[in-house]
């Protein structure tokens, strides 16, 4: 089986990689993050996305359509503002996996305890039946501890937000109140 993962970051994306592989699962991945923010941050985990796929030997595909303009605009509540992210990468994702032959298409948004993992699943799910592709869904949470603690041996970067801009200012906020 041929699966397309959609990668939001390389430490999020260390077991799923790792699991998948161990399947015989093979993976290539899908680098299309237009929300994260700002730039510099944007390029930093694209380099480490890089850097994971060159360690674990798999390929990996770039769309760079960052899009600071329309992020900037958002003022939703969470609930929204991770849907609204959620479904434009699941949805460009299911599309790139469509017209590229891929046999399923999976996120490695699935392994963060720190996303809403259910939406993730069910969005995935509705854009299985859309574009007639199957969503390979495995709960890699169980998992997110050891990814981390790799990612760090390898020297990986580790962001410490979500990415979108909204999640970038709870962040600063976040830090001026523990100073």
């Amino acid at each position: 089986m041929k699966v397309l993962m959609h990668m939001c970051c390389a430490p999020c994306s260390v077991y799923p990689v790792q699991v998948m592989k161990e399947k015989g699962i093979e993976i290539e991945g899908l680098f299309f993050n237009p929300n994260i923010h700002p730039i510099e941050e944007f390029e930093k985990r694209k380099e480490n996305v890089e850097k994971l796929a060159d360690i674990e030997d798999f390929f990996v595909h770039y769309l760079t359509d960052f899009q600071e303009e329309k992020w900037q605009q958002i003022e939703a509540s969470d609930q929204q503002r991770c849907k609204m992210c959620y479904e434009m990468r699941l949805k460009r994702t299911f599309e790139y996996g469509k017209e590229h032959g891929f046999d399923a298409v999976t996120t490695s948004l699935l392994a963060s305890p720190y996303q809403k993992h259910e939406l993730i699943a069910n969005i995935g799910n509705e854009y299985s039946k859309l574009y007639d592709l199957p969503f390979y869904y495995e709960d890699f949470r169980v998992g997110y501890r050891e990814g981390i603690k790799e990612a760090k041996e390898l020297d990986i970067y580790c962001q410490r937000y979500c990415g979108c801009i909204l999640s970038l200012k709870e962040r600063i906020n976040e830090l001026k109140q523990e100073i």
